[in-house]
């Protein structure tokens, strides 16, 4: 992560220089980590506020001296001073109230700075001194050698001569400029080096610079800190693309003319960055959150700093492709579902780890994921609907409206003499997996979904929960209640070593994934393969759930995706090897829908860096791939309803049985 330790050792250079003083080293997350400046922000709908707001670190006011009044008025051009505000009633008197109301401080309970750059556009003399004379009479808002909180008034326009500099308050600083061969004691006066975008690039903001025009800009950019001083480029494109080009180049101060816009992108966003990094140590403490679940995962604690650490490539396997795609007998099935997997997620995993076992996969497929009563699936809807091949409502799982029982997968296979599995990297209750062997009118009534278990049509269940199982609103324990049909157990280490049918519920499965815990979903889908493969010797049906892509998608956590992303690719990499050594296995790879809109914004192939955002914390209609590998492969192939897929299985089946 080349880009990421230039970036820090800048921030270095300016904690030295005495700039960023406030601010955690490395810590992108926190507000003013990434340094927005409001270019002309008098020009904004409400200045001063709307970049207040957003807790911006600079904000700009263009003033003219009226030496007949001694006011310093706000304009841009000569024609707007008609009309024109004055610099207290637009900034100093706002400011003033802020800082009593918050003793001492621009923002309440926080230490973030604010930086006034002041551009005279009236001759330094007598603008600045009339500057000077208003500031002089706040000394516990605008001078730090009173109060160490105070604006940072920086001056840029019509800027002294660097030898003058001393000749005004400490508190001073000025804009500096390429080329000026600055003695020790001026540069310490300066507070920021601002230069036209435009003399080194042509470029809008589209796509990506030239390499020669980066160059020079890189090269700019290096003299400046070299200096021990943050850039700002003024003129320069203003958006998405070049906000993060800019960041990334290493510019510490960037310049904008959406305020609003600009603070959203770079708002939580370590969140929106993820690569796979050896050091660790400038990772926030900080834990990614959502209030989007439903209650059996409400009390899922969020993406913390472990879930952002990746030190090296997940291993991508490499099938042999000895039976894909042929019309060989189809004894087994694997379905292999990533909840909230959308094309974007994919794509944003595959390009950290450059590869993805799945990827591997020569047949696709793309299904439409709609709800019968909705455009937008949630998870019991489409879930219950790849399960049942019945178009379900939200909410409802695996039942119509009316209270009929969609049979699933695993009643249908388990009626005609196939063993029958679900694992879940997640809460057995939740609404995915209980579309393979319950059935509700409402996701949350889990008494009544796990009351379906008392069926024994699972061979093995495995998630966790033991919650929903033992807490229940009629008081009964239904561990008890399964112990004639199941053997129960609290690790997956214990599926195989214990005989006959297993509810496993391990909580691990309910963590958001670590490095540490990479191969957790892996290992249970082994184990559950090696389980009911032994149980019976007619073929057997496995739904593999990768849960928590969808929870990264409601916490807005790009590093969350993407870890849970690998995860249940080590679980699809166990399934392919076991298709490739058994000769009779179809797997199939898909999602039950989307989560959060994630967008690509921009990636490195080489360093495998991605920068993604998202545009909700809800699910979105879009439709979602389907990947398969085996005999049969090419049966899934197409664009249909997420209905399809139980029909196509069950056909793949029945050509031998």
């Amino acid at each position: 992560m080349e880009i990421n330790k230039r970036r820090f050792s800048v921030f270095n250079s300016l904690l030295i220089a005495g700039f960023l003083t406030v601010f955690p080293l490395g810590n992108l997350s926190a507000q003013q980590a990434v340094l927005i400046h409001s270019h002309n922000d008098y020009r904004q709908r409400v200045p001063f506020y709307q970049a207040y707001s957003q807790q911006l670190y600079s904000i700009e006011a263009d003033v003219y001296a009226v030496e007949e009044t001694g006011e310093l008025l706000v304009a841009h051009d000569p024609e707007e001073l008609g009309t024109a505000s004055t610099l207290d009633e637009l900034y100093i008197e706002p400011i003033l109230s802020l800082y009593k109301r918050n003793n001492g401080r621009p923002w309440k309970n926080s230490d973030n700075r604010l930086q006034l750059l002041i551009e005279l556009k009236t001759p330094e003399k007598p603008t600045l001194d009339c500057l000077v004379s208003k500031l002089n009479k706040y000394p516990e808002v605008f001078d730090p050698a009173v109060n160490p909180a105070a604006v940072r008034i920086v001056i840029t326009g019509n800027c002294p001569s660097p030898s003058d500099f001393s000749k005004y308050p400490s508190y001073i600083y000025f804009d500096g400029q390429i080329g000026v061969d600055y003695t020790p004691e001026q540069l310490e006066r300066v507070g920021i080096i601002s230069d036209a975008f435009g003399r080194y690039s042509v470029w809008n903001g589209k796509g990506a610079m030239i390499a020669p025009e980066k160059k020079l800009v890189a090269n700019v950019i290096e003299k400046v800190h070299a200096l021990g001083k943050p850039i700002r480029f003024w003129g320069a494109p203003d958006g998405i693309t070049a906000w993060n080009t800019f960041h990334n180049m290493g510019v510490d101060i960037i310049n904008t003319d959406k305020p609003e816009a600009c603070s959203d992108f770079f708002h939580n966003f370590e969140s929106k960055n993820f690569s796979i990094i050896s050091d660790t140590l400038n990772l926030s403490e900080e834990v990614t959150r959502t209030d989007r679940l439903d209650k059996t995962t409400a009390g899922f604690r969020g993406f913390g700093k472990k879930n952002r650490m990746l030190t090296k490539p997940v291993e991508i396997y490499t099938p042999t492709y000895l039976n894909d795609g042929t019309e060989k007998p189809i004894k087994n099935v694997i379905l292999l579902i990533g909840d909230g997997m959308g094309l974007a997620q994919i794509c944003a995993a595959q390009t950290v780890n450059k590869g993805l076992s799945f990827l591997q996969c020569k047949y696709v497929g793309l299904q439409q994921t709609n709800a019968k009563d909705q455009y937008t699936t949630d998870s019991a809807g489409a879930g219950s609907s790849i399960a049942t091949g019945q178009s379900n409502c939200n909410r409802y799982i695996s039942m119509s409206e009316d209270g009929e029982v969609y049979p699933s997968l695993s009643e249908v296979l388990a009626s005609d003499g196939f063993a029958c599995g679900v694992v879940t990297l997640g809460n057995i209750a939740d609404a995915t997996p209980a579309a393979f062997y319950g059935h509700a009118t409402e996701r949350d009534n889990t008494d009544e979904i796990t009351d379906w278990l008392l069926k024994g049509t699972l061979t093995l269940l495995n998630g966790s929960g033991m919650n929903v199982l033992t807490k229940r609103k009629d008081s009964r324990n239904l561990v008890e209640e399964l112990r004639p049909q199941y053997n129960i157990t609290t690790t997956i280490d214990d599926i195989n070593e214990l005989k006959g049918k297993v509810i496993c519920i391990d909580e691990r499965m309910g963590q958001a994934t670590t490095e540490e815990s990479l191969s957790l979903l892996a290992d249970a889908t082994h184990a559950a393969i090696d389980k009911l493969k032994e149980t019976n010797e007619k073929g057997f049906f496995l739904m593999v759930e990768g849960a928590k892509v969808d929870y990264a998608g409601h916490a807005n956590s790009l590093p969350g995706s993407v870890m849970e992303t690998l995860s249940f690719d080590k679980a699809v990499a166990e399934a392919m090897k076991f298709a490739d050594s058994n000769g009779e296995t179809l797997v199939i790879v898909t999602a039950d829908h989307e989560t959060g809109g994630l967008t690509l914004v921009d990636g490195d192939r080489e360093s495998g860096h991605i920068t993604a955002r998202y545009m909700t914390d809800d699910h979105t209609p879009i439709m979602v791939p389907v990947f398969a590998y085996g005999p049969g492969a090419s049966h899934f192939c197409g664009i249909y309803p997420n209905t399809e897929i139980f029909h196509k299985i069950l056909n793949s089946i029945k050509q031998i049985h």
